[in-house]
Protein backbone atom coordinates (compact mmCIF):
# COMPACT_ATOMS: atom_id res chain seq x y z
CA UNK A 1 0.00 0.00 0.00
CA UNK A 2 2.62 2.36 0.83
CA UNK A 3 4.78 1.79 -2.49
CA UNK A 4 1.31 2.28 -4.06
CA UNK A 5 0.42 5.69 -2.69
CA UNK A 6 4.12 6.96 -3.44
CA UNK A 7 3.72 5.73 -6.73
CA UNK A 8 0.61 7.28 -6.87
CA UNK A 9 1.52 10.56 -5.71
CA UNK A 10 4.62 10.48 -8.33
CA UNK A 11 2.08 10.38 -10.91
CA UNK A 12 0.11 12.88 -9.34
CA UNK A 13 2.64 15.19 -9.41
CA UNK A 14 3.86 14.51 -12.86
CA UNK A 15 -0.06 15.03 -13.87
CA UNK A 16 0.41 18.61 -12.56
CA UNK A 17 3.64 19.82 -13.93
CA UNK A 18 2.99 18.86 -17.33
CA UNK A 19 0.32 21.26 -18.12
CA UNK A 20 2.31 23.95 -16.65
CA UNK A 21 5.82 22.99 -18.68
CA UNK A 22 2.67 22.75 -21.78
CA UNK A 23 2.05 26.50 -21.17
CA UNK A 24 5.48 27.95 -20.77
CA UNK A 25 6.00 27.15 -24.38
CA UNK A 26 5.36 29.58 -27.25
CA UNK A 27 1.71 29.00 -28.57
CA UNK A 28 1.69 25.63 -26.84
CA UNK A 29 3.23 24.34 -29.57
CA UNK A 30 4.34 21.11 -27.80
CA UNK A 31 1.23 19.24 -26.62
CA UNK A 32 0.93 18.25 -22.72
CA UNK A 33 0.26 14.86 -23.79
CA UNK A 34 3.83 14.50 -24.78
CA UNK A 35 5.42 16.21 -21.84
CA UNK A 36 2.89 13.74 -19.58
CA UNK A 37 4.96 10.70 -21.34
CA UNK A 38 8.10 12.26 -20.87
CA UNK A 39 7.82 13.17 -17.39
CA UNK A 40 6.18 9.38 -17.33
CA UNK A 41 9.69 8.03 -18.79
CA UNK A 42 11.84 9.94 -16.43
CA UNK A 43 9.58 8.96 -12.93
CA UNK A 44 9.33 5.15 -14.20
CA UNK A 45 11.30 2.22 -13.66
CA UNK A 46 13.29 2.67 -16.56
CA UNK A 47 14.84 5.82 -15.75
CA UNK A 48 14.84 7.26 -11.95
CA UNK A 49 12.74 4.49 -10.75
CA UNK A 50 10.60 6.72 -8.30
CA UNK A 51 7.09 5.28 -9.47
CA UNK A 52 5.93 1.63 -10.60
CA UNK A 53 3.27 0.06 -12.29
CA UNK A 54 1.17 -2.92 -10.57
CA UNK A 55 -2.19 -4.20 -10.52
CA UNK A 56 -3.20 -0.98 -8.57
CA UNK A 57 -1.93 1.08 -10.82
CA UNK A 58 -2.62 -0.34 -13.88
CA UNK A 59 -6.17 -0.38 -13.05
CA UNK A 60 -6.47 3.33 -13.09
CA UNK A 61 -4.72 3.51 -16.10
CA UNK A 62 -7.53 1.34 -17.33
CA UNK A 63 -10.15 3.36 -16.31
CA UNK A 64 -7.74 6.24 -17.91
CA UNK A 65 -7.74 4.77 -21.25
CA UNK A 66 -11.50 3.85 -21.25
CA UNK A 67 -12.52 7.60 -19.87
CA UNK A 68 -10.52 8.72 -23.08
CA UNK A 69 -12.10 6.76 -25.41
CA UNK A 70 -15.74 6.95 -23.96
CA UNK A 71 -15.15 10.84 -24.36
CA UNK A 72 -14.00 9.92 -27.83
CA UNK A 73 -17.00 7.87 -28.37
CA UNK A 74 -19.79 10.39 -27.41
CA UNK A 75 -17.95 13.16 -29.58
CA UNK A 76 -19.27 10.92 -32.45
CA UNK A 77 -22.01 11.98 -34.57
CA UNK A 78 -22.84 8.42 -35.91
CA UNK A 79 -25.07 10.65 -38.77
CA UNK A 80 -21.85 12.02 -40.13
CA UNK A 81 -19.89 8.54 -39.97
CA UNK A 82 -22.69 7.10 -41.82
CA UNK A 83 -22.82 9.69 -45.07
CA UNK A 84 -20.59 9.78 -47.84
CA UNK A 85 -17.49 11.37 -46.26
CA UNK A 86 -17.63 8.55 -43.25
CA UNK A 87 -17.99 5.58 -45.64
CA UNK A 88 -15.37 6.84 -47.53
CA UNK A 89 -12.68 7.10 -44.32
CA UNK A 90 -14.06 3.71 -43.59
CA UNK A 91 -12.54 2.40 -46.90
CA UNK A 92 -9.47 4.18 -47.14
CA UNK A 93 -8.83 2.82 -43.55
CA UNK A 94 -9.37 -0.53 -45.25
CA UNK A 95 -6.26 1.16 -48.15
CA UNK A 96 -4.27 1.96 -45.38
CA UNK A 97 -4.42 -1.29 -43.60
CA UNK A 98 -4.00 -3.53 -46.58
CA UNK A 99 -0.35 -1.52 -47.37
CA UNK A 100 0.62 -1.82 -43.79
CA UNK A 101 0.43 -5.17 -44.10
CA UNK A 102 2.03 -4.99 -46.77
CA UNK A 103 4.96 -3.04 -46.31
CA UNK A 104 5.07 -5.52 -42.99
CA UNK A 105 5.54 -8.62 -44.37
CA UNK A 106 7.98 -7.18 -47.13
CA UNK A 107 10.79 -7.23 -44.08
CA UNK A 108 12.02 -11.12 -43.65
CA UNK A 109 11.70 -11.03 -40.23
CA UNK A 110 8.21 -10.82 -40.51
CA UNK A 111 8.19 -14.77 -41.32
CA UNK A 112 9.51 -16.03 -38.48
CA UNK A 113 7.19 -13.72 -36.43
CA UNK A 114 3.87 -13.25 -38.55
CA UNK A 115 1.48 -12.26 -35.37
CA UNK A 116 4.05 -9.47 -33.97
CA UNK A 117 4.26 -8.12 -36.98
CA UNK A 118 0.62 -7.84 -37.64
CA UNK A 119 0.26 -6.01 -34.47
CA UNK A 120 2.68 -3.36 -35.94
CA UNK A 121 0.93 -2.94 -39.14
CA UNK A 122 -2.29 -2.60 -36.66
CA UNK A 123 -0.36 0.27 -34.93
CA UNK A 124 0.84 2.08 -37.91
CA UNK A 125 -3.08 2.18 -38.99
CA UNK A 126 -4.21 4.22 -35.57
CA UNK A 127 -5.44 7.12 -35.26
CA UNK A 128 -5.33 8.86 -31.58
CA UNK A 129 -8.80 10.60 -32.12
CA UNK A 130 -9.39 11.00 -28.21
CA UNK A 131 -5.92 12.56 -28.29
CA UNK A 132 -6.43 15.16 -31.02
CA UNK A 133 -9.92 16.44 -29.94
CA UNK A 134 -8.90 18.52 -27.07
CA UNK A 135 -6.34 19.74 -29.49
CA UNK A 136 -8.71 20.00 -32.06
CA UNK A 137 -10.95 22.18 -29.69
CA UNK A 138 -7.66 24.11 -28.11
CA UNK A 139 -6.85 25.76 -31.52
CA UNK A 140 -10.67 26.47 -33.03
CA UNK A 141 -10.53 23.52 -35.60
CA UNK A 142 -12.86 21.41 -34.46
CA UNK A 143 -16.21 22.64 -35.73
CA UNK A 144 -14.80 23.59 -39.17
CA UNK A 145 -14.78 21.78 -42.34
CA UNK A 146 -11.47 20.82 -41.88
CA UNK A 147 -12.26 19.52 -37.84
CA UNK A 148 -15.26 16.99 -39.63
CA UNK A 149 -12.78 15.67 -42.13
CA UNK A 150 -10.60 14.74 -39.55
CA UNK A 151 -13.21 12.91 -37.65
CA UNK A 152 -15.11 11.24 -40.81
CA UNK A 153 -11.20 9.62 -41.40
CA UNK A 154 -10.04 9.18 -37.47
CA UNK A 155 -12.83 7.67 -36.11
CA UNK A 156 -12.09 4.98 -38.47
CA UNK A 157 -8.19 5.18 -37.52
CA UNK A 158 -9.79 3.97 -33.29
CA UNK A 159 -12.92 1.75 -34.24
CA UNK A 160 -11.06 -0.57 -36.85
CA UNK A 161 -8.13 -1.03 -35.31
CA UNK A 162 -9.89 -2.32 -32.16
CA UNK A 163 -12.01 -4.73 -34.29
CA UNK A 164 -8.73 -5.97 -35.63
CA UNK A 165 -6.49 -6.35 -32.37
CA UNK A 166 -9.77 -8.35 -31.61
CA UNK A 167 -9.50 -10.43 -35.01
CA UNK A 168 -6.02 -10.72 -35.20
CA UNK A 169 -4.27 -10.94 -31.98
CA UNK A 170 -6.86 -13.07 -30.07
CA UNK A 171 -5.98 -16.71 -29.26
CA UNK A 172 -9.47 -17.95 -30.25
CA UNK A 173 -10.33 -19.27 -33.32
CA UNK A 174 -11.64 -16.67 -35.66
CA UNK A 175 -15.56 -17.86 -36.32
CA UNK A 176 -15.69 -17.88 -32.40
CA UNK A 177 -14.10 -14.08 -32.22
CA UNK A 178 -16.89 -12.73 -34.29
CA UNK A 179 -19.54 -14.43 -32.34
CA UNK A 180 -18.05 -12.35 -29.47
CA UNK A 181 -17.92 -9.68 -31.12
CA UNK A 182 -21.53 -9.76 -33.15
CA UNK A 183 -22.46 -11.08 -29.03
CA UNK A 184 -20.75 -7.71 -27.63
CA UNK A 185 -22.59 -5.45 -30.20
CA UNK A 186 -25.90 -6.58 -29.75
CA UNK A 187 -25.20 -6.24 -26.04
CA UNK A 188 -24.42 -2.87 -26.38
CA UNK A 189 -27.40 -1.93 -29.07
CA UNK A 190 -29.74 -3.21 -26.28
CA UNK A 191 -28.41 -1.39 -23.45
CA UNK A 192 -28.61 2.19 -25.79
CA UNK A 193 -32.44 1.08 -26.66
CA UNK A 194 -33.21 0.54 -23.14
CA UNK A 195 -31.52 3.34 -21.39
CA UNK A 196 -33.24 5.70 -24.37
CA UNK A 197 -36.57 4.14 -23.69
CA UNK A 198 -36.31 4.72 -19.97
CA UNK A 199 -35.19 8.08 -20.13
CA UNK A 200 -37.99 8.79 -22.76
CA UNK A 201 -41.13 7.76 -21.39
CA UNK A 202 -39.83 9.52 -18.22
CA UNK A 203 -39.99 7.15 -15.78
CA UNK A 204 -40.25 7.19 -12.41
CA UNK A 205 -36.16 6.19 -12.25
CA UNK A 206 -35.22 8.48 -14.87
CA UNK A 207 -37.11 11.62 -13.08
CA UNK A 208 -35.21 10.86 -10.04
CA UNK A 209 -32.21 10.73 -11.61
CA UNK A 210 -32.64 14.05 -13.92
CA UNK A 211 -33.52 15.86 -10.65
CA UNK A 212 -30.71 14.23 -8.30
CA UNK A 213 -27.96 14.86 -11.21
CA UNK A 214 -26.17 17.68 -8.62
CA UNK A 215 -25.64 18.05 -5.48
CA UNK A 216 -24.27 15.24 -3.25
CA UNK A 217 -26.03 12.63 -5.08
CA UNK A 218 -24.12 13.19 -9.01
CA UNK A 219 -26.69 10.25 -10.48
CA UNK A 220 -26.45 10.79 -13.87
CA UNK A 221 -22.37 10.43 -13.57
CA UNK A 222 -23.17 7.59 -11.41
CA UNK A 223 -25.30 6.41 -14.28
CA UNK A 224 -22.54 6.81 -16.73
CA UNK A 225 -19.66 5.62 -14.52
CA UNK A 226 -21.95 2.31 -13.76
CA UNK A 227 -22.10 2.06 -17.80
CA UNK A 228 -18.50 2.71 -18.30
CA UNK A 229 -17.23 0.19 -16.07
CA UNK A 230 -19.89 -2.48 -16.58
CA UNK A 231 -19.07 -2.54 -20.47
CA UNK A 232 -15.18 -2.87 -19.63
CA UNK A 233 -16.13 -5.65 -17.34
CA UNK A 234 -18.13 -7.02 -20.27
CA UNK A 235 -15.05 -6.87 -22.42
CA UNK A 236 -12.54 -8.55 -19.97
CA UNK A 237 -15.32 -11.57 -19.40
CA UNK A 238 -15.38 -11.25 -23.41
CA UNK A 239 -11.42 -11.61 -23.43
CA UNK A 240 -11.93 -8.08 -26.05
CA UNK A 241 -9.94 -5.18 -26.04
CA UNK A 242 -11.20 -2.64 -23.10
CA UNK A 243 -11.26 0.00 -24.98
CA UNK A 244 -14.01 -1.36 -27.13
CA UNK A 245 -16.29 -1.08 -24.08
CA UNK A 246 -15.34 2.07 -23.86
CA UNK A 247 -15.47 3.20 -26.98
CA UNK A 248 -19.18 1.37 -27.15
CA UNK A 249 -19.93 3.68 -23.62
CA UNK A 250 -18.96 7.02 -25.28
CA UNK A 251 -21.21 5.60 -28.30
CA UNK A 252 -24.52 4.48 -25.66
CA UNK A 253 -24.10 8.33 -24.09
CA UNK A 254 -24.25 10.14 -27.34
CA UNK A 255 -27.48 7.92 -28.50
CA UNK A 256 -29.39 8.90 -25.51
CA UNK A 257 -28.67 12.28 -25.36
CA UNK A 258 -27.67 13.18 -28.93
CA UNK A 259 -28.46 17.08 -28.61
CA UNK A 260 -25.88 17.04 -25.89
CA UNK A 261 -25.65 18.46 -22.20
CA UNK A 262 -22.92 20.93 -21.45
CA UNK A 263 -22.76 20.26 -17.25
CA UNK A 264 -22.46 16.77 -18.10
CA UNK A 265 -19.71 17.36 -20.13
CA UNK A 266 -18.14 19.46 -17.51
CA UNK A 267 -18.31 17.29 -15.25
CA UNK A 268 -16.88 13.73 -16.90
CA UNK A 269 -14.09 16.28 -18.76
CA UNK A 270 -13.21 17.02 -14.71
CA UNK A 271 -13.19 13.78 -13.73
CA UNK A 272 -11.16 12.35 -16.94
CA UNK A 273 -9.10 15.24 -18.24
CA UNK A 274 -8.29 16.19 -14.36
CA UNK A 275 -7.08 12.92 -12.85
CA UNK A 276 -7.75 10.00 -14.88
CA UNK A 277 -6.74 10.58 -18.66
CA UNK A 278 -3.12 12.25 -17.29
CA UNK A 279 -2.36 8.71 -15.18
CA UNK A 280 -3.36 7.33 -18.17
CA UNK A 281 -0.47 9.01 -20.00
CA UNK A 282 1.93 9.07 -17.81
CA UNK A 283 1.68 5.12 -17.05
CA UNK A 284 2.20 5.28 -20.82
CA UNK A 285 5.62 6.54 -20.51
CA UNK A 286 6.61 4.97 -17.68
CA UNK A 287 6.29 1.81 -20.10
CA UNK A 288 9.29 3.79 -22.54
CA UNK A 289 12.78 2.44 -22.16
CA UNK A 290 15.04 4.94 -23.38
CA UNK A 291 17.79 2.53 -23.62
CA UNK A 292 15.75 0.61 -25.97
CA UNK A 293 14.98 3.81 -27.98
CA UNK A 294 19.14 4.60 -27.86
CA UNK A 295 19.96 1.37 -28.81
CA UNK A 296 17.34 1.27 -32.03
CA UNK A 297 16.88 4.83 -33.47
CA UNK A 298 16.98 4.19 -36.98
CA UNK A 299 14.06 2.09 -36.68
CA UNK A 300 12.12 4.47 -34.25
CA UNK A 301 12.72 6.76 -37.50
CA UNK A 302 11.33 4.30 -39.44
CA UNK A 303 8.13 3.54 -37.59
CA UNK A 304 7.36 7.38 -37.59
CA UNK A 305 8.34 7.94 -41.39
CA UNK A 306 5.67 4.73 -42.02
CA UNK A 307 3.02 6.24 -40.02
CA UNK A 308 3.13 9.19 -42.82
CA UNK A 309 3.51 6.69 -45.56
CA UNK A 310 0.64 4.26 -44.34
CA UNK A 311 -1.53 6.46 -42.66
CA UNK A 312 -1.02 10.28 -43.70
CA UNK A 313 -0.29 9.60 -47.63
CA UNK A 314 -3.65 7.55 -48.62
CA UNK A 315 -5.68 9.68 -46.67
CA UNK A 316 -4.17 12.49 -48.71
CA UNK A 317 -5.05 10.98 -51.65
CA UNK A 318 -8.25 9.89 -50.25
CA UNK A 319 -8.93 13.67 -49.64
CA UNK A 320 -8.09 14.61 -53.46
CA UNK A 321 -10.08 11.59 -54.80
CA UNK A 322 -13.25 12.25 -52.96
CA UNK A 323 -16.03 14.47 -54.53
CA UNK A 324 -17.08 16.08 -50.96
CA UNK A 325 -13.27 16.62 -50.42
CA UNK A 326 -11.75 17.77 -53.64
CA UNK A 327 -11.97 21.05 -53.76
CA UNK A 328 -10.06 21.06 -50.43
CA UNK A 329 -6.79 22.79 -50.81
CA UNK A 330 -3.43 20.94 -50.69
CA UNK A 331 -2.79 22.72 -46.97
CA UNK A 332 -5.99 21.75 -46.00
CA UNK A 333 -5.71 17.98 -46.96
CA UNK A 334 -2.06 18.12 -45.43
CA UNK A 335 -3.74 19.35 -42.38
CA UNK A 336 -6.40 16.63 -41.96
CA UNK A 337 -3.52 13.88 -42.89
CA UNK A 338 -1.53 14.78 -40.53
CA UNK A 339 -3.49 14.93 -37.65
CA UNK A 340 -5.15 11.69 -39.00
CA UNK A 341 -1.53 10.40 -38.46
CA UNK A 342 -1.17 11.07 -34.41
CA UNK A 343 -0.87 8.22 -32.82
CA UNK A 344 -0.97 6.45 -28.90
CA UNK A 345 -3.83 5.27 -27.19
CA UNK A 346 -4.72 2.43 -29.73
CA UNK A 347 -0.72 1.81 -29.83
CA UNK A 348 -0.39 1.25 -26.00
CA UNK A 349 -3.45 -1.39 -26.66
CA UNK A 350 -1.62 -3.43 -29.53
CA UNK A 351 1.86 -3.16 -28.20
CA UNK A 352 0.40 -4.29 -24.44
CA UNK A 353 -1.69 -7.20 -25.75
CA UNK A 354 1.02 -8.26 -28.24
CA UNK A 355 3.76 -8.05 -26.19
CA UNK A 356 1.38 -10.42 -22.92
CA UNK A 357 1.27 -13.16 -25.90
CA UNK A 358 4.75 -13.55 -26.56
CA UNK A 359 4.47 -11.90 -30.05
CA UNK A 360 6.33 -9.04 -29.35
CA UNK A 361 9.16 -7.77 -26.97
CA UNK A 362 9.50 -5.38 -24.54
CA UNK A 363 12.48 -3.32 -27.05
CA UNK A 364 10.07 -3.26 -30.14
CA UNK A 365 7.16 -2.17 -27.61
CA UNK A 366 8.90 0.92 -26.62
CA UNK A 367 10.19 1.80 -29.65
CA UNK A 368 6.07 1.81 -30.93
CA UNK A 369 5.14 3.76 -27.92
CA UNK A 370 7.94 6.18 -28.22
CA UNK A 371 6.91 6.33 -31.90
CA UNK A 372 3.17 7.10 -30.81
CA UNK A 373 4.57 9.79 -28.61
CA UNK A 374 6.72 11.57 -30.84
CA UNK A 375 3.57 11.87 -33.56
CA UNK A 376 1.75 13.08 -30.52
CA UNK A 377 4.05 16.06 -31.01
CA UNK A 378 5.22 15.54 -34.38
CA UNK A 379 1.59 15.55 -36.36
CA UNK A 380 -0.12 18.15 -34.74
CA UNK A 381 2.77 20.82 -34.81
CA UNK A 382 3.43 20.21 -38.69
CA UNK A 383 -0.38 20.52 -39.02
CA UNK A 384 -0.56 24.06 -37.25
CA UNK A 385 2.13 25.41 -39.21
CA UNK A 386 0.01 23.64 -42.50
CA UNK A 387 -3.07 25.40 -40.97
CA UNK A 388 -1.26 28.81 -40.41
CA UNK A 389 -0.51 28.76 -44.18
CA UNK A 390 -3.73 28.39 -45.00
CA UNK A 391 -4.81 31.58 -43.22
CA UNK A 392 -1.41 33.11 -44.50
CA UNK A 393 -2.70 32.09 -48.07
CA UNK A 394 -6.16 33.30 -47.41
CA UNK A 395 -5.20 36.88 -45.96
CA UNK A 396 -3.09 37.28 -49.35
CA UNK A 397 -6.41 36.14 -51.38
CA UNK A 398 -8.08 38.80 -49.48
CA UNK A 399 -5.94 41.43 -49.98
CA UNK A 400 -5.63 40.94 -53.98
CA UNK A 401 -9.55 41.01 -53.86
CA UNK A 402 -9.79 44.44 -51.93
CA UNK A 403 -7.57 45.74 -54.71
Amino acid sequence: MEVDLISLFAIAVAAFICPVLAAIGKKRLIPETVFLLIVGMLIGPNVLGIAKVDSAISLLSDLGLGFLFLLAGYEIDTKELAGKQGRHGFLTWMVTFAIAVGVCFVIPESRENPMGWLAVAIALTTTAYGTIVPILRERGIADTHIGKAITNYGVWGELCPIIAIALVLSSRTKWITVLVLAAFALLAVLTAVFSKRLRTEETRLAKYIQSHSDGNAQMLIRVIMMLLVGLLAVSAVFELDIVLGAFAAGFIIRYIVPEGDKTMEYKLDSIGYGFFIPLFFVVSGMGIDPRAVAEYPLLLALFIVSLLLVRALPIFVSLRLNRETRSLSPQERATVSLYCATALPLIVAVTSIAVSIGAMTDDIASLLVAAGGISVFLMPLAASLSYKAIAVSERHQNAKESK
